[in-house]
């Protein structure tokens, strides 16, 4: 990703897949709705802005050579992980 553009995009179809709304994700990282709001828009954002929300996403960030791919794990793997998310954060559920 290369642009702010890029990564605010990349951050809203995580969130989505999580099935979080923008006020579940504001309120579990605890950030204000104008700053997240700021964030997915794609302004430019601290670094410990976007450690934060990768943390409530359950995603870390990596560093890789230009022009690496990094390659996703397979369905069981994603299907798993995405179990370990929903049992983490229960307490967003209505």
């Amino acid at each position: 990703m290369k642009t702010n553009n890029a990564i605010a995009e990349r951050l809203i179809a995580e969130r989505k897949k999580r099935n979080l709304s923008q006020k579940d994700m504001r309120m579990l990282i605890g950030m204000s709705q104008q700053q997240y709001q700021r964030v997915e828009a794609g302004q430019d954002l601290k670094v410990s802005t976007l450690l934060r929300i990768l943390a409530g996403l359950d995603l870390e960030l990596a560093i890789v050579e230009s022009g690496l791919t990094v390659k996703h794990s397979d369905a069981d793997s994603m299907a798993e992980q995405e179990s370990l998310w929903t049992n983490r954060h229960k307490h967003l559920e209505d």
